[in-house]
């Protein structure tokens, strides 16, 4: 299948890359590239072709966050709200593991994707923020506390403080910083985890997505959902 904005590639070795392939926007996650990440994870969702995703960005950047230019249409509000809805659950409801191998800045609706990958890998170049609430967009914070725990996670979510990959791996947000291709090193450690049986791999993930507290499910309504609706009846 031809996507605009992704660019996709099928591996021998059962994985899956996902390129966000918007460069010349720094990658930004419009409605059409949620979109085509939803069904591009869809199609891999069953059969045994693919066993593991990798998201990576085209360029120097992995992705600016969410296109600014659809916030400022009131006619595409629904869109935005709806596409980003199925792609934040699609994504993390994904029954295989997955990567983020980020190579570049990661900011707003890029830092959540980031979160609702399985394993986070990074460039010396990366940096982390979410400066949406600047301008008055709520940050996902749930993904976040149960990576690096509620104290860091308020801390970022408020401030809107960029930190740079040191700081990412010294917080438990990344679990390595690649100096070299980073792509190459993320298709080692899906190598090394598609070593275990499919079932497993799959068995594993399900309890993985399990929370003490509230679930994604809540949490997400609360803090995606809600925002949403509000700005649509406004709008």
């Amino acid at each position: 299948m031809e996507y605009q904005t992704i660019k996709i590639q099928e591996r021998e070795d059962k994985i899956g890359i996902i390129t966000l392939n918007r460069p010349d926007k720094r990658n930004a996650l419009s409605i059409l590239m949620r979109n085509e990440i939803s069904d591009c994870l869809k199609s891999w969702a069953d059969g045994d072709h693919i066993g593991l995703v990798i998201f990576t960005g085209a360029g120097a950047t992995f992705s600016a966050g969410f296109d600014l230019k659809e916030f400022s249409q009131p006619e595409l509000m629904n869109d935005v709200y709806k596409s980003s809805g199925a792609y934040h659950r699609i994504v993390w409801n994904f029954k295989k593991p997955t990567i983020a191998a980020i190579n570049g800045p990661a900011l707003g609706g890029a830092f959540d994707l980031a979160t609702l990958c399985d394993i986070r890998i990074c460039s010396p170049q990366t940096t982390f923020g979410h400066p949406e609430i600047k301008f008055g967009g709520p940050p996902l914070y749930t993904p976040l506390r149960w990576i690096i725990g509620s104290g860091l996670a308020r801390d970022l979510c408020l401030t809107g403080r960029r930190i740079d990959s040191a700081e990412a791996y010294r917080i438990g947000l990344v679990s390595e910083v690649v100096e070299n291709d980073i792509a190459d090193h993320a298709v080692s450690i899906g190598k090394m985890i598609l070593e275990a049986p499919v079932a497993t791999l799959q068995y594993v993930k399900g309890y993985l997505a399990g929370n003490p507290g509230k679930d994604f499910e809540e949490s997400f309504s609360i803090e995606h959902d809600k925002p949403f609706q509000e700005m649509i009846s406004k709008s």
